[in-house]
């Protein structure tokens, strides 16, 4: 059978990051105090998607954060990002995976206080990425502080910025590279509501540019804005879907607990 698609048929976009069957067992070496983090995760995020994972306190959404950033390793099964099998990766190269194809936006900013916003934003240029199409890393740095809209504030240390101010800068720092995915925890966690949703607004934004965001959060209403929720329970996927189903789904699960 031939696998050419039909004229006019779409084409899938690109898988960013695949996970098969992936484990995570702290103290694996003894088995009477042995914790199985994650226990068999598997799903894929193609280019362009906003996905969100939510679920109680310890059902594995902060070990399963450390993987996807190439920050830990599973114990057992296969993690993919950007076509590349993570396990063969030595440490030299996981930091350049990360520095490369991957952004981090965290809920407390993590903002070097003695540097200015746009020295922040160059930091990640400095760990081993050259100048791209002729630009200087202050070039760069300033590209991406315009493209979510806080160049005005370039000079200013963070402590002369507001929350929201100061989570644009670490939006910015995130994106500088041009990494193949946004991965952000809890990223307004720190913010009032009306800043909360500015930046939401502005992390969705991204995805025009064939962004692809993955973020790990407490809040429903973010989750909401999502294409897509994976819901985790007990270091599994308890379900993977359209983003408002699974919202309802879980919120329904939660009440069922309540009552």
């Amino acid at each position: 059978m031939s696998t050419v698609p039909a004229p006019g048929a779409a084409k899938e976009a690109p898988e960013v990051l695949g996970l098969e069957k992936l484990s995570k067992v702290y103290n694996a070496h003894r088995k009477d105090i042995a914790v199985r983090a994650l226990d068999g995760v598997s799903f894929r995020v193609v280019e362009g998607e906003a996905v969100a994972i939510i679920g109680p306190s310890g059902c594995g959404k902060s070990t399963l954060l450390h993987i996807l950033g190439c920050l830990d390793r599973p114990t057992e099964g296969r993690y993919r990002l950007a076509g590349r099998d993570v396990a063969a990766l030595n440490d030299n190269e996981l930091a350049r995976v990360r520095n490369q194809h991957i952004g981090f936006v965290f809920q407390s900013f993590h903002l070097l206080p003695r540097l200015t916003a746009v020295e922040n934003v160059e930091l990640p240029l400095l760990y081993g990425a050259k100048a791209k199409g002729g630009k200087t890393v202050r070039q760069r740095a300033m590209d991406a502080l315009t493209q979510v809209g806080i160049d005005n504030r370039a000079s200013h240390l963070p402590s002369e910025l507001s929350g929201g101010q100061r989570q644009r800068v670490a939006i910015a720092r995130a994106l500088v590279n041009a990494p193949s995915m946004l991965l952000c925890d809890e990223p307004t966690g720190a913010l009032d509501s009306k800043t909360g949703h500015e930046v939401l607004a502005l992390l969705l934004g991204l995805r025009k540019s064939g962004g692809t965001l993955l973020t790990v959060t407490h809040d429903v209403g973010i989750a909401s804005a999502m294409d897509r929720v994976i819901w985790m329970k007990d270091g599994v996927v308890e379900e993977d879907g359209p983003a408002r189903k699974v919202v309802e789904h879980f919120l329904a699960a939660q009440a069922a607990e309540v009552s």
